[in-house]
């Protein structure tokens, strides 16, 4: 089906067996979102909330809270839309195949956005902030946030929606210093479509118009955290996605989608920023309080019925887990265009995204040498710690495939055959005082912190241990030593208290381990502060180890040594406990837990979900 908006989607959700209705009232504090967490975690359908405590309008989650399900939702729509970015990405593929690709210039040309004259669209009626379901998500949440938000922005320069850009910031619509139902934070991060819109409005002394649609279809939504090829404007792709045009007109000056359920015009003015935050983030703490863009709420708009969609994002996995498993279905072939030589990149889902990167190259530089070692890896790695979001990583693992197929989504066997290859006399490669994420607070302050690179190629190196080995179990200030894979055990330490001390500590264990002798089997030793549970599941050990780490200061090694400014070690020691810089990790309340359990229960909305 192609949706001209939410409720349409909702309703074949539900007539398909995949969306399940609240009949009781539940509170947009805290409940709503336990209760979506819950549901989630279980593999359950979308939940559309029919009674939102002090509020009118109704609210969906969990749309996109599996992958079949998202698919679902585009299924008439997936393979033209799939097509026509194939299509952008390789313009020779319609000569190789023009049947196949028939369809697409029309699939194309229905997608371009289309104006419609008139003003405001009949059916919206002005409402204020305080109207809409105020949804907060974590005990420590600085307020209610929109969590999927459509963020529109015009270029100064070059107006119009073919030079806008749609973007998913998160929008904080009370608490803090905001003035209810007149101001609303914008959190944008680095490398933002829309802090090169204000920077331009900046320069020119003018106010940025901004637009925040939520709502409307599904493929709007999905747009909005689209990565598309350079030229590709997101209003084609939610325009491809739906299977009609982008409907939007003018209201006072500011762009309106005509298919939204909700609009939120406003000005983000020059200079003027407001604390925003906390907010439980989906690297499974929160982002802490910063000065971001205060934007002037103009005017408020709803449709009649309007449905409000949200997500509650935490520790991966969660519902944008699914989101980036439907996006690389659909746009993974850009990134091999983009980077000559590269063959995958996976941001690790388990590990926050951003904070760890694998990916697989090429090595055509020099095939007349018998010994290989790392060349053209690296220059892919430069392009890809330089692309668009993927420059935020911390941690890059890249090699090239040879005789031995390996795919970065198995993380055990990928993370084996770097430990079993790589050189760390000559293979580890810092890049200090950088951007990371600026979600992250492992590094040195907002956005700031450190990168590595870990590239290994060629023939077997080791044999990786799959037993601690005996030099790890007795060690003086680290115990209760686990094995987390081959090659790769845990140490747990003691509490990490500053990073001079923390430096003595690890010299101190890199002195003692050198002085049992040679350990090649284990060429990565994480120090933690609970090695039973880094070692439980790899996932916890991939979320504790790269987003509590920054490179530059977390890194040690046995044996190390700089030789004309590159490091090097016999083992590498990575210092992954919890900092006192760093921000809280999300903990539910334990009495909303208990509340939601009602729903659960014989005769509620959700006795039949499987918890």
């Amino acid at each position: 089906m192609k949706y001209s908006n939410l409720e349409e989607c909702v309703n074949d959700l539900e007539k398909h067996g995949h969306l399940v209705r609240i009949r009781e009232e539940v509170d947009p504090y805290l409940e709503m979102a336990a209760i979506h967490l819950k549901v989630y975690e279980a593999g359950g359908p979308a939940l559309l909330f029919e009674n939102v405590k002090g509020s009118k309008f109704r609210a969906v989650s969990n749309l996109f809270g599996t992958l079949e399900r998202s698919k679902f939702i585009f299924r008439r729509t997936w393979n033209s839309t799939h097509n026509v970015i194939a299509l952008r990405n390789d313009p020779v593929k319609a000569l190789k195949n023009p049947f196949k690709y028939v369809g697409t210039g029309l699939s194309a040309r229905k997608a371009l956005p289309i104006k419609k004259p008139g003003g405001l669209p009949s059916g919206f009626q002005e409402i204020s902030i305080s109207d809409l379901p105020l949804i907060t998500h974590w005990p420590e949440d600085g307020g209610a946030f929109v969590t999927l938000p459509q963020v529109y922005s015009e270029d100064p320069d070059k107006p119009g929606i073919m030079n806008s850009n749609l973007g998913m910031y998160r929008v904080q619509l009370n608490g803090n210093d905001y003035e209810l139902n007149k101001e609303v934070g914008i959190h944008y991060q680095i490398h933002r479509g829309i802090g090169v819109h204000q920077e331009r409005a900046n320069r020119k002394g003018e106010p940025l118009k901004v637009s925040c649609f939520i709502g409307g279809p599904p493929a709007h939504t999905l747009s909005a955290v689209m990565p598309l090829p350079e030229g590709m404007s997101e209003m084609i792709v939610a325009g491809l996605l739906s299977g009609r045009h982008f409907s939007y007109s003018y209201v006072d000056g500011y762009c309106i989608s005509n298919d939204a359920d909700f609009v939120i015009t406003g000005e983000i003015h020059p200079g003027e920023t407001k604390p925003e935050g906390p907010f439980g983030d989906h690297l499974g703490y929160y982002s802490l309080v910063h000065p971001f863009p205060v934007m002037k709420v103009h005017k408020v708009y709803a449709k009649k019925n309007a449905i409000f969609p949200f997500t509650v994002v935490g520790r991966p996995p969660q519902e944008d887990t699914a989101f980036g498993e439907l996006i690389h279905e659909l746009t993974g072939g850009a990134i091999r265009q983009e980077i000559p030589g590269v063959k995958e990149v996976h941001a690790v889902d388990a590990a926050g995204v951003h904070p760890l990167l694998f990916a697989i190259g090429s090595e055509r530089y020099t095939p007349y040498q018998q010994v290989k070692q790392p060349a053209e890896i690296l220059t892919i790695a430069n392009r890809i710690l330089g692309t668009g979001q993927l420059s935020l990583a911390k941690f890059l693992f890249i090699t090239a495939e040879e005789k031995q197929p390996v795919s970065t989504h198995d993380v055990e066997d990928f993370l084996t055959y770097i430990l079993e290859r790589i050189n760390l006399r000559r293979d580890i490669h810092f890049y200090t005082n950088t951007t990371i994420d600026t979600l992250d607070y492992s590094g040195t302050g907002l956005n700031s912190g450190s990168k590595v690179i870990f590239a290994a190629v060629g023939e077997k190196k080791r044999e990786l241990c799959t037993e601690v080995p005996d030099i790890l179990k007795e060690l003086q200030g680290f115990g209760n030593a686990k094995m987390v894979m081959p090659g790769l055990v845990a140490l747990q330490g003691t509490k990490f208290t500053t990073y001079a001390e923390a430096a003595q500590e690890m010299n101190k264990l890199s002195e003692a381990i050198q002085e049992q002798g040679a350990l090649p089997s284990c060429p990565m030793i994480i120090v933690c502060d609970d090695s039973e549970f880094l070692s439980d599941r790899i996932e916890n050990f991939l979320w504790a180890t790269f987003t509590r780490s920054n490179p530059s200061h977390d890194i040690y090694g046995v044996n190390s040594s700089t030789e004309y400014k590159h490091w090097s070690c016999d083992n590498v020691i990575i210092d992954a406990r919890v900092k006192p810089h760093q921000a809280p990790p999300l903990i539910p309340d334990p009495a909303v837990q208990k509340h939601i359990e009602r729903l659960f229960a014989l005769g509620g909305s959700l006795s039949g979900v499987r918890i």
